[in-house]
């Protein structure tokens, strides 16, 4: 028996998780129990839709340390079925804060994800990275842009005298 669909195809609350998903790596959504899942490779890292009763809810793998701090937030709960593996539920809506869903999503992907996955994930540079600067050529200690490198000194660098 196929279950009912969660989700209409247009639901912002699935749109938004899908956008914090689709970028790891070998990220596929696939539709299970009437809802999207989020899988690296085979492994699902994320469901959205906890319940009928809480459509609008992220499953989430967390960290097993942070496991039972992130029970003390209002907003967290133990999803039925998955709750008993250590996965949790969030509440989302309009009052939620995207950047900390963003964080346990990525957690989640951790839980699960092959080596070759995370050393993908961690060779990215960060989103929030500053680009770097190039030297500010008129900066008083600024080398001149082809100004050749300074001679190695000899004598008694690096001795105790």
């Amino acid at each position: 028996m196929e279950h009912p669909k969660l989700f209409t195809a247009d639901d912002p609350v699935v749109a938004r998780i899908r956008e914090l998903c689709a970028d790891y790596p070998e990220s596929a959504e696939v539709l299970a129990w009437g809802r999207p899942t989020f899988r690296a490779g085979k492994k699902i890292f994320v469901v959205a839709g906890a319940t009928m009763d809480h459509p609008h809810t992220v499953v989430f793998k967390p960290d097993p340390e942070e496991h039972p701090a992130l029970l003390e937030l209002p907003e967290i709960f133990v999803p039925p079925y998955f709750g008993p593996s250590g996965w949790l539920a969030i509440e989302v809506g309009d009052r939620t804060d995207w950047q900390f869903v963003a964080e346990l999503i990525e957690t989640s992907f951790r839980q699960v994800a092959l080596k070759r996955q995370l050393a993908a994930l961690d060779s990215r540079p960060a989103p929030d990275a500053p680009a770097p600067e190039a030297p500010d050529p008129e900066a008083p200690d600024a080398p001149a842009p082809d100004a050749p490198a300074p001679a190695p000194t000899s004598g008694t660098a690096g001795t105790n005298t």
